[in-house]
């Protein structure tokens, strides 16, 4: 709890107990008054502040200003009618304050419960120099600064682990409890804490590239992008306040000035009681604050299971998704390729890797990554220049004076050699020596273990078609689609190809869509979809920009977690605005009919807010 909740805890306290010895004081006339007066100033004073500001800014129309309102008429009726009963003025502002605190003690568990996820910025690197270690702060560490991490602290920056072996508690980025091991020449990111033994780590990107910099900076940002429904709750309130306030000003003169027009008495008194009683059950609080809270601690709790999203919109849009839409290497795969055949000529398979890995020295595709481990002798870097990266084709580079293009098909159509065909299932890379056809390398990725499982719980969860769009070739686009049930397949596409495909599948009307990619390559189609999502794409900034969602993991059983807790927050949502409105209505025209009380009043208020608010938090524990 926050010093300022605190104080107002205290507050409400001391008030509610006076209030209750109030009730048994032998206390008349001014002395009541001015006793309940102190009472009503002691849980008020802030309100009647706010209202006073809003009024000399020129906006009325809130909920301190119908307290306010309220409770000081209550007051005057008191006096009016010689009743000296204040009770019910007190109890106005005493359960509207009660109500407020709810709402801020929930919005604070919701923030402490993103705070603890955000709990793993490092104060502090460990710096190695020349055999000695200096403690820095880590926005001060440049790259290729080697850094000593010892068991129990947080890694500061991203980098690669060197000389030795460890574990690392990963469950603050991924929600992942199991520890991870970590070998050397393994990537380490920032954020993660040591578990085993001192690591070395060789770092990578500054603190203000890192990981855990990145994450901070989501989390910050998510909050502040709203939802239609809460763009909705927003316009209603400033339309629906105004409308209230002028229904409560007819209620306490209209009715009065109609029986005296037809020889009646008037009956102010009753008439501007009830107009009172309409004004306390009209604080629009519980819709405004609750609908907001629920996006906020569903974030929250979405952050806690590995997921970040950027804003209530996507949580929306991902609730509604009718169509998943994957790219294959690295999001269903697992993106390690691994050489398990070649056939060449008129070259040795040794020479055949060795000009293939030399061209793709500087790509960082997988495919590229696992050319160059498969190669024993790699070409010094001297003997390679000219290097061109062709999105969606592959690379050309001049190695040792030969012109030396590795890729697919396509890419040995453009350089005017013939490619042989393969009858085995895997990526082909095709290679093609001073224009002429060298023979094609077999690469071999494997499935995730939890992406059949994923789409099976996708397809349960009703979503209606499930699509792969690849740049791969058709026989192991096809291969991969059929081991994994998959809707449709698209494969030998260009990155622009992908967009284009997904903006067909976005027109058929089938339903909002969302993109899962890893974000290397897919920038434009994840920025394109209704829903971008990014499988561990933390390292990759096209990711983070690009993506509305981001899996901290490449575990692709979280999208279907992601749309669970997406579901859950929504459903709350609109229990919350069905709840409030159908009470607030209800209450209103009981109030304009003089059916109900002050009290039933002060339930309507913050007895709704309160509920409102209860349910909202819920958003926070997605299973």
């Amino acid at each position: 709890m926050t010093k300022k909740q605190k104080k107002m805890t205290g507050r409400i306290v001391v008030a509610g107990m006076l209030f209750i010895a109030l009730q048994f004081a032998p206390l008349e006339g001014a002395w009541k008054l001015g006793a309940s007066l102190g009472i009503y100033l002691i849980v008020a004073y802030d309100v009647l502040i706010k209202s006073a500001k809003g009024i000399l800014a020129g906006q009325l129309l809130d909920e301190n200003f119908l307290m306010a309102v309220a409770s000081l008429g209550a007051f005057a009726l008191g006096v009016c009618d010689g009743s000296n009963d204040f009770n019910e003025a007190i109890a106005v502002i005493l359960f509207y304050q009660t109500g407020e605190l709810f709402q801020s003690c929930a919005v604070s568990k919701s923030r402490r419960s993103i705070t603890a996820l955000m709990d793993i910025r490092p104060d502090y690197a460990h710096v190695e120099r020349d055999g000695q270690l200096s403690t820095v702060s880590p926005d001060d560490v440049p790259i290729g600064s080697i850094i000593v991490v010892q068991p129990g602290e947080k890694v500061p920056l991203d980098g690669i682990a060197e000389q030795s072996d460890s574990a690392l508690d990963t469950s603050a980025l991924t929600g992942e409890s199991v520890p991870r091991a970590v070998h050397p020449g393994e990537e380490v990111m920032s954020g993660c804490i040591n578990m085993r033994s001192p690591l070395r780590i060789r770092t990578t990107r500054e603190f203000g590239e890192s990981t855990v910099t990145k994450i901070l900076q989501l989390m910050q940002e998510a909050t502040s992008r709203k939802s239609k429904s809460e763009q909705f709750i927003t316009k209603f309130a400033r339309i629906y306040t105004p409308i209230v306030c002028g229904a409560a000003l007819l209620l306490a003169l209209l009715p009065p000035v109609v029986l005296l027009v037809m020889g009646h008495p008037a009956e102010w008194t009753t008439w501007l009681y009830r107009a009172l009683i309409f004004l306390v059950i009209s604080c629009p609080c519980a819709l405004v604050l609750s609908i907001p809270l629920s996006f906020f601690a569903g974030i929250g709790g979405a952050g806690r299971a590995g997921i970040l999203i950027k804003g209530s919109h996507f949580m929306e849009t991902l609730a509604q998704a009718q169509v998943a839409v994957f790219d294959k290497t690295g999001t269903l795969t697992r993106g390690v390729f691994e050489v398990v055949a070649a056939h060449h000529s008129p070259y040795s398979l040794q020479d055949l890797l060795q000009l293939a890995a030399a061209a793709e020295s500087s790509s960082s595709h997988p495919i590229g990554t696992s050319l160059r481990q498969a190669c024993q002798q790699a070409l010094p870097l001297s003997d390679i220049a000219n290097t061109q990266e062709l999105q969606g084709l592959g690379v050309i580079a001049t190695v040792k004076n030969l012109r030396v293009a590795v890729g697919n098909e396509k890419l040995m159509e453009q350089e005017g050699a013939e490619a042989l065909p393969c009858h085995c299932v895997g990526t082909i890379v095709h290679i093609a020596i001073d224009h002429r056809y060298a023979g094609h390398i077999l690469i071999s990725d494997s499935l995730k273990e939890t992406s059949a499982r994923a789409l099976a719980e996708l397809k349960a969860m009703g979503i209606r078609k499930t699509v792969m769009l690849t740049g791969d070739n058709q026989r192991t686009a096809e291969a991969v689609a059929c081991e994994l049930a998959l809707d449709e397949v698209h494969c030998e596409l260009l990155p622009a190809h992908k967009v284009a495909e997904v903006e067909q599948l976005m027109r058929s009307n089938i339903g909002h869509l969302f993109f899962v990619g890893d974000g290397v390559n897919d920038a434009p189609v994840l920025a394109r979809a209704d829903v971008g999502i990014a499988m561990g794409g933390l390292g990759s900034d096209a990711a983070i920009e690009a993506a509305d969602v981001v899996i901290m993991d490449d575990d692709p059983a979280r999208i279907p977690l992601a749309m669970r807790i997406a579901r859950k927050c929504m459903r709350i949502v609109r229990q919350n605005i069905t709840f409030a409105l159908t009470a607030k209505f209800t209450c209103l025209i009981l109030g304009a009919l003089g059916l109900a009380n002050m009290w039933f009043a002060i339930f309507a208020d913050a007895g709704v807010l309160i509920l409102c608010v209860l349910n909202s938090i819920r958003a926070m524990y997605g299973k």
